[in-house]
This record gives structure tokens, sequence and C-alpha cells, in this order.
């Protein structure tokens, strides 16, 4: 048999406009917050804002996004949203106030909120159903070394406290997330386009409103356990810098993150093919066992070989994790639903980060580095349940229903 292909032309241009986009974001995770603490003299709660109000714009539109990517077109929507995306990175050089600051963070999270919907979407239509998981995971993988690369030049590009220096870099990288948008084809958009017009309308104008409309119900159990994992992850992005500072490791933060980056890089074939070859635990609870125990390894750390070594051991788990849970998120919907799908995902996944930020902010600054780290840890660890509950246990009882239903 002959496998159908994951790496064409379009996919490849789809997972740039995404890397561009989530490299865009996390840049600005790491070096704002340093802005205001060095430029306006501001708390960790102050620090954590910054984040938190970008999230909030987001998880104000995600609901909608889905549904707009659903109706109007992938393609169309994502090059809007990246096109708003653009100029609000423009229009930090005007921003003179804290005030006008937040707001325009406010509408950039609205505009990423609807472009990573649309290239997720888009992504899973260009992957056959037989390699979601591999193709999912490599599209992810280009999410996660933004994730991680991004930290470490937002690091870099703030080195000399330069506001001019680091937008100029973060307007041409959104640029580039744009032109790659642009460029893309999607040939079967037109038919994907129809089908939310003669199936949902419809049923919307008999039973009015209702929250399923903005919420793909299928996606939600495992978008709520990304949640936990958004949630803990945003002390790492958001306060490692500080958190090295303070121990006197300010040198091993960049290498952190390309140490994540490559354990990444290096486990993602392996385990987009696990996927598809087997259940979804079987990446799971490693992968998060990983995570938390290097999360915790990385509250203890007094050396920079610690430092480097949770995040090996996080990387690993992170890198597992991430893919799992949106080609989960993405495959138990309707296919004409995908859109919403990803909304709902992004939507739990991005609040999980707005809130950790904030609440991280607030534990250090009531206790310290250390004790936020060992919260995270044990955050990542209570998810377990909530996996169980929500995903592993209802899904394992379907083939018992099934077989009693064939039976009958």
């Amino acid at each position: 048999m002959v496998r159908e292909r994951i790496w064409t032309r379009n996919f490849f241009v789809v997972c740039m406009s995404s890397f561009f986009m989530f490299l865009t974001f996390h840049i600005l995770a790491t070096a704002f917050p340093l802005y205001v603490k060095d430029s306006l003299n501001g708390n960790q709660q102050q620090m954590g804002l910054v984040i938190t109000i970008y999230v909030l714009g987001s998880v104000l539109i995600r609901p909608f996004s889905g549904q707009w990517v659903d109706r109007f077109g992938k393609k169309k929507m994502a090059v809007i949203g990246l096109v708003i995306f653009l100029i609000a990175c423009i229009c930090y050089f005007g921003s003179k106030g804290i005030f006008l600051f937040l707001v325009i963070r406010l509408i950039h999270g609205m505009s990423y909120a609807v472009a990573s919907t649309a290239t997720s979407t888009v992504a899973s239509a260009l992957v056959p159903d037989s390699r979601q998981g591999e193709g999912m995971g490599y599209f992810s993988m280009f999410m996660s070394i933004a994730m991680v690369v991004g930290p470490a030049l937002g690091l870099f590009l703030w080195k000399d406290k330069n506001i001019n220096v680091l937008l100029l870099a973060v307007c041409a990288i959104a640029a580039l997330s744009l032109l790659f948008t642009m460029v893309m084809r999607m040939p079967q958009e037109k038919r994907d386009t129809a089908e939310p017009v003669l199936i949902a309308a419809p049923i919307k104008r008999k039973r009015g409103i209702s929250w399923s409309d903005f919420i793909e119900p299928k996606a939600l159990p495992i978008s709520l356990v990304g949640f936990f994992l958004a949630f803990s992850y945003s002390s790492l992005s958001g306060f490692i810098s500080s958190f090295t500072a303070e121990i006197h490791l300010s040198h091993v933060t960049g290498y952190f993150f390309v140490t994540f980056a490559i354990m990444i890089v290096l486990f993602r074939p392996m385990i987009g093919k696990v996927f598809d070859k087997y259940k979804e635990h079987y990446l799971y609870y490693p992968g998060i066992l990983l995570f938390a125990i290097g999360m915790l390894l990385l509250s203890q750390a007094h050396s920079g070989t610690m430092v480097l070594a949770s995040g090996v051991i996080m990387g690993i788990g992170y890198g597992a994790l991430l893919p799992c849970f949106q080609t989960l998120a993405l495959k138990l919907a309707p296919e004409h639903r995908r859109g919403s799908a990803a909304g709902t995902f992004f939507l739990l996944f991005d609040l999980g980060y707005g809130l950790g930020s904030y609440f991280m902010g607030l534990i250090a600054s009531f206790t310290d580095y250390r004790m936020m780290y060992v919260v995270a840890g044990l955050i990542t660890l209570l998810s377990v349940a909530a996996y169980y509950l929500l995903h592993h246990r209802p899904r394992a009882k379907l083939p018992i229903q099934n077989h009693k239903a064939n039976i009958a």
C-alpha cells in the first residue's frame, strides 16, 4: 500500500505561518513582562497582567473564531486574523501609556485567536485521516519550537532594553506569517465553506443560540485537560528568566529553552507514529509524569546542570502532550465542526496560560519562585485525575457499549 503524503507544499506553508505567528506571541510573552519590570518598575502581578490581558482578548473571541472558520472559510479567516495581528504589532510603537498599551494587547489577543484557530483547522484538513496523529504532531512541533525558541529570542532582543529593536523584529516576523498564509492554496475551501451553511444554519434557526454553537462538546474534555498543562507551562515562559537571575544562573536561561526545543524535535516523529498505532494513553501518562518531574526538579535547581536537566525532561514530556491533545480535539469532532473544535481547544489552552501567568506571579510574589514551580508541578500531577475522569474512562466504555449494541 502507498502511504498518503503529509509533507505537501501547502502543509509546509501552513506550518511556517503558524510557526512565525506563535514565535511572535512567545517573544512578546517573554520580553513584555521584562519591559514592565525594567522600564515601568512593575511587580510580579503586573508582569503577569501583560500576558493575562492578551489571553483575555483571545478567550473573548475563541468561542466565535471556530464558528467563523467553519462558516466563512479557513484561509479567509486566517488572512483576516493575521492582518489585524500585524497591525497590532505596528501599533505598539504608538502606545505611550499603560492604558493604550493594554488595549492594543487586548486586540492583539483577539486577532491571534482567529488566526491560530484557522491555521490549525487548515493543517488538519491537509493531513490524511490515516496519518492525523503523525501529521498534526509535525504541525504542533512548529508551535512547540516557537514556544521554546520565542522566549530565548525575546531575551536576546531585550538584552539592550531597546523597545524599538524588539518591535521591529516582531513586526517583521508577523509579516512573514501573513505572507506564508497568503500564498497558501486550499483546493477544498469551497466544499468546506459550504458544509456549515447547509447543515448547521437551519438547525440554529429552529432551536436558537446554544453554547454548542460556539464550543464543540466532543473536544471539550481533552481541552479541559490541556487547560491544566497550559496553566503549569505559563510559569516557564513568564518567569524562568527572573528565577534564573535570582539564583545567579541567568547565563543558562537561553540554553534551557534550546534544550527544551531539541527534545521536542528529536522525539516528535516517534510520538506521532505512537499516536496513530496505539491509544493516546501511551503518550499522556508518561508525558505528564515527565513534565511534572521536570517542573519539580527545576524548583530545586541550584546549578546550571539541574536547570538544563529539567529542560530535557520537560521537553520530552511537553513534546508528547501538546500534539496528543490538539490531535484528539480535532479528531473527535465531526469534520464540519473542526474549526469549532480547534477554537475550543485553544480557548481552554489560552485560558489556562493566561490565568496561570497571573496566579503564578501571585504565588511568586507571596512566596518565591521555587514554591511557584512546586505548585506548577503539583497542578500538572492533579491533571491526571481530570484526564482519567473526563477522557480515559468514558473512552474505555465505548467498545463495551458498541459491542452490546451489536449483539442487540
